[in-house]
């Protein structure tokens, strides 16, 4: 008897378990993927050196400053975020500075809207001068062959404090016992 119940809360955990693992192995989008052995770029630093010589694979994330439509193509201003394996940009770092996308067709500046998150691979086209603000300086820029808008949602977490040492599990019970507190997780997706 013992074993059987063994064997069912294993069984039980599997399933979750096996949830969680395939949850965290997020990959990067199959379009920001590059041929098996190129060298890709995806350091902010590393790309802002090369001053516009061409680098076949440049992988850079961030958050849009700024969108432009012109004649054939479009403007993108982002500022720089660093990115993961999984090509999603990091919002827990600082940002590492500003770089320009050229994307060679029409982009919503709804959809493309300041502040949300993109992934652009490309490579790497002659420096420009820009200003943001009153700042003039010169940005290095990406020629777009590819990209990835992703989405940020909000997990909430309540805590209870001692809810595991209270008998009493109503609603009315719970006024009785105290704040509760939480907090707000942005995830990237």
């Amino acid at each position: 008897m013992a074993r059987y119940h063994f064997y069912r809360r294993i069984k039980g955990m599997v399933i979750p378990f096996t949830c969680l693992v395939l949850s965290a192995c997020a990959s990067l989008p199959n379009e920001l993927s590059v041929p098996d052995g190129a060298t890709v770029i995806q350091d902010y630093q590393t790309f802002a050196a090369l001053h516009g010589t061409q680098a076949p694979y440049v992988r850079l994330g961030g958050v849009i400053a700024d969108i432009k439509n012109l004649p054939q193509r479009t403007r993108l201003e982002m500022v720089n975020l660093p990115i993961g394996s999984d090509g999603k940009p990091d919002i827990r770092q600082e940002p590492h500075g500003r770089f320009i996308v050229y994307v060679n067709r029409f982009l919503d500046p709804v959809t493309y809207a300041k502040g949300r998150l993109l992934t652009v691979l490309g490579s790497a086209i002659a420096p420009e001068k820009s200003q943001v603000g009153e700042y003039r300086a010169e940005f290095p820029v990406l020629s777009a062959s590819a990209y990835h808008l992703w989405r940020v949602t909000e997990r909430i977490v309540i805590h209870e404090p001692d809810s595991f040492l209270r008998d009493c599990d109503h609603w009315r019970c719970r006024e009785s016992f105290g704040s509760k507190t939480g907090k707000v997780i942005p995830e990237v997706k």
